[in-house]
Formats: structure tokens, C-alpha cells, sequence
């Protein structure tokens, strides 16, 4: 396939590779609208990457920023998404490194009672009304939280990316640069912790040992 048929294929089936189109061409407005389609999404795994919230604001804006500053070479060759993630997972990986922080560890509880940065599992609105199904929802999402993350670096990034942006193997193996079976390996992984974790607390409704 040619260069220029697979960016054709992108530009008509994925509306984000059209709005970036928009900002290359200075199109006015262009570019707030897609800050503000992806800015609670990007500052949501930023937090969970980072642990701190006013940090993850600080990388969000300066992943946008280096959007619009690429925005003139800009031809797709994935998903906006794609390659907006892969920018910001680079971005956080290089933080991490340059604060010498232990990237496993480096994701305390900073910034996650924003509610646009707290994980899915905390913004969708339960069902059940009474004070104890929502003490439970609460305590079940600390649980997820928490053991999220317990997960290293990678498998934490693999799993938001997957379970929170729906992405598939082969887009997260582009924004991790891996090859696709390495990050089904990860995953696969990262899935076993999270259900030995999480057993104890579904089995009895409890936190576990």
C-alpha cells in the first residue's frame, strides 16, 4: 500500500486524522477542538503514569504543545490517537527518568480526587442509590486504584490503554514500540496480577490480606 493511499484510508475513516488535518492547515478552531477531546483522557492516564497531579496537567499541555508544533510536518500514518499517545507515553517514560523516580512506585494518590482524572470505574454513575452500594463502589474503586497501581510501568500503561482507550494490540505495540506479541505477553501478565489482587475483595466483598 502506498504512502499515499494509507493516508487517504486514515483521513476517511478516522475524524481526529481530519481535525489534525485542519490544525496543520491553520484551520481557526481546529486545534481547541481536539484539546478539548482528548485533555481529560491524556491527564487521566498522566496521572495514573506520574501519581501527581499537577505534573500530569504540566505533561498534558506539553504534549499539545508539541502537536502544534508538529503540526505543519504532519502526515498520518495511524490513528491520531495512535500517535498522539505514543508522544505522550515517550513524554512520561522521560519524565520519570530525569526525576529518578521509581516508575512502578511513582503513582501516589496526588490529583486523583479531580473527578475528570479519576479512572472509569469512578465516574460511571451506580445504579443502586443506597449509601452502602456507594460506600462499595467507592471502596471497590480504591481497590481497582490500587491495584493498578501495584502493576509496572508498562503493564500499567498497556492496560489503560486497553481497557480505558480501547486499543487494540497492534496500536498499543506502535505507542509502546514493541512488536504486537510483546504486548500481548504484557498484558496477559498484567491481567493475572490485577485478578489475583482484586480476587480476595469480589470473592467477599472485602478488602483482601
Amino acid at each position: 500500500m502506498s504512502t499515499d493511499t494509507l493516508e487517504q484510508q486514515l483521513e476517511a475513516r478516522d475524524p481526529d486524522v481530519r481535525l489534525m488535518l485542519q490544525v496543520r492547515d491553520d484551520v481557526q478552531g481546529a486545534f481547541e477542538v481536539l484539546v478539548e477531546r482528548y485533555q481529560h483522557r491524556l491527564v487521566g492516564i498522566m496521572v495514573h503514569v506520574i501519581g501527581r497531579g499537577e505534573e500530569a496537567e504540566d505533561l498534558t499541555q506539553e504534549v499539545f504543545l508539541r502537536v502544534y508544533r508538529a503540526r505543519k510536518g504532519y502526515r498520518p500514518r495511524a490513528k491520531f490517537s495512535t500517535w498522539l499517545f505514543t508522544i505522550a507515553n515517550n513524554l512520561a517514560l522521560n519524565h520519570l527518568r530525569e526525576k529518578g523516580r521509581n516508575p512502578s512506585a511513582a503513582t501516589g494518590n496526588a490529583g486523583l480526587g479531580s473527578q475528570e482524572n479519576r479512572p472509569v470505574v469512578d465516574r460511571v454513575p451506580g445504579r443502586e442509590a443506597t449509601a452502602s452500594a456507594q460506600l462499595r463502589k467507592v471502596e471497590l474503586s480504591d481497590v481497582v486504584r490500587e491495584a493498578l497501581d501495584g502493576l509496572g510501568e508498562d503493564q500499567k500503561v498497556a492496560v489503560l490503554l486497553n481497557k480505558f482507550e480501547e486499543m487494540s494490540y497492534a496500536e498499543i505495540a506502535e505507542v509502546m514500540g514493541r512488536s504486537e506479541a510483546a504486548i500481548k505477553s504484557l498484558l496477559a501478565r498484567a491481567r493475572n496480577q490485577l485478578r489475583e489482587r482484586l480476587e480476595p475483595y469480589l470473592r467477599t466483598g472485602q478488602r483482601g490480606p
